[in-house]
């Protein structure tokens, strides 16, 4: 099969996949966006406070001020970040329940070779290593999956542990710095420190969020105007039939993987670079896991990574003005789940579709 053979081929899938046009995809997001609203409003009131007062106590935490919208952005970051990670995989049929684990030794990793080499070098090198140490971390679930069988989602929940166990060690010894009590690694300089686009009085945006809105954007163009972008979703879609048309699905497979675990060791590094400036354990917050939901909410379009992930960043800064209310900070996190499970099933209802 020709080269343009096979792109019309992976066309046609693609198509298939995805057919129903811009049109569709809005009314999709804007249902869920009002199921949201409507499941937090039930919510609020189930808990006996004023569903109004609360939301727009969230609001006001998240969007009320330069100061709320500059820590809302923050967070956004390193969901957009680590969204994409998972989103690749997604396409190409795998769940990297792992992108915590990759987002974990990415940070450890950037924050060690930039206390070793200070400025614009070891801004550079602690960005390379974050992505060279995601990568190899999740290379192994990726050749498990591809060349064994074993499914990916057991794989990188184990490696998540090991991952978690293996990094507090090393900041509880080796790596720790001895002037401070608590167990975290010594600060950046302040030359290696990944710099503002934008920073003046109470506003303040990090480059970090800039490379994610690229990244959105650059996957979305890969994933739809080349042939290897469309090799990774036709097999995503069906590897069987893909292997059929001459696709090696194994390679594809272990190189999606290897490539969403090197983005998201990439998010690690930009939170050490960016915003923590030094690393610790825990350091990850649970990004990898909200990422999952992240992607998921994006739907079949890349760019929709933009306002999943700003949705998780202003629920999880607006969320802490809800506890001056009595009400649970989590229950924005309930909410996110019945969304991401309601999402879950609509993919899997158009996966079983194209399959059939």
């Amino acid at each position: 099969m020709s080269v343009r053979a096979r792109y019309r081929f992976y066309q046609k899938i693609a198509e298939a996949l995805f057919r129903g046009g811009q049109g569709k995809r809005i009314v999709s997001i804007l249902l869920l966006s009002m199921a949201g609203l409507i499941l937090l409003w039930v919510a609020i009131v189930a808990t006996g406070a004023q569903p109004l007062g609360a939301v727009q106590a969230l609001l006001k935490g998240s969007l009320g001020s330069p100061r709320a919208i500059s820590d809302t952005l923050r967070e956004t970051t390193p969901l957009l970040i680590a969204g994409i990670a998972v989103y690749l995989a997604l396409r190409a049929g795998l769940f990297n329940i792992g992108v915590e684990g990759q987002f974990t030794v990415g940070a450890c990793a950037a924050a060690v070779v930039a206390l070793r080499f200070p400025g614009v070098v070891g801004l550079f090198l602690g960005c390379l290593s974050g992505i060279l140490a995601g990568a190899l971390w999740a290379y192994p679930a990726g050749w498990i999956r591809a060349y064994r069988g074993g499914h990916e989602v057991i794989t990188t929940i184990m490696l998540n542990n090991v991952a978690a166990f293996l990094t507090a060690a090393l900041v509880a010894g080796p790596i720790k710095d001895p002037t401070q009590e608590g167990t975290t690694t010594a600060n950046i300089a302040d030359g290696t420190k990944l710099s503002h686009l934008y920073n003046s009085g109470p506003w303040t945006i990090n480059s970090g969020l800039l490379i994610g809105i690229l990244g959105a954007i650059a996957l979305g163009w890969w994933l739809r105007k080349t042939v290897s972008g469309y090799e990774l979703r036709a097999v995503g879609a069906n590897p069987t039939a893909a292997a059929t048309a001459g696709i090696d699905a194994k390679r594809v497979m272990l190189g999606a993987m290897v490539v969403s675990g090197a983005i998201g060791g990439l998010a690690g590094a930009i939170q050490v670079l960016a915003f923590q400036h030094r690393f610790y354990a825990g350091i990850s917050s649970g990004y990898g896991f909200d990422a999952l939901g992240v992607a998921l909410l994006a739907g079949p379009a890349a760019i929709g990574l933009l306002p999943g992930a700003f949705l998780f960043g202003l629920l999880a800064k607006g969320s802490t003005q809800l506890q001056f209310m009595n009400i649970p900070k989590g229950i924005t996190g309930v909410v996110l789940g019945v969304l991401i499970i309601i999402a879950a099933a609509i993919r899997y209802r158009k996966a079983k579709a194209v399959e059939s």
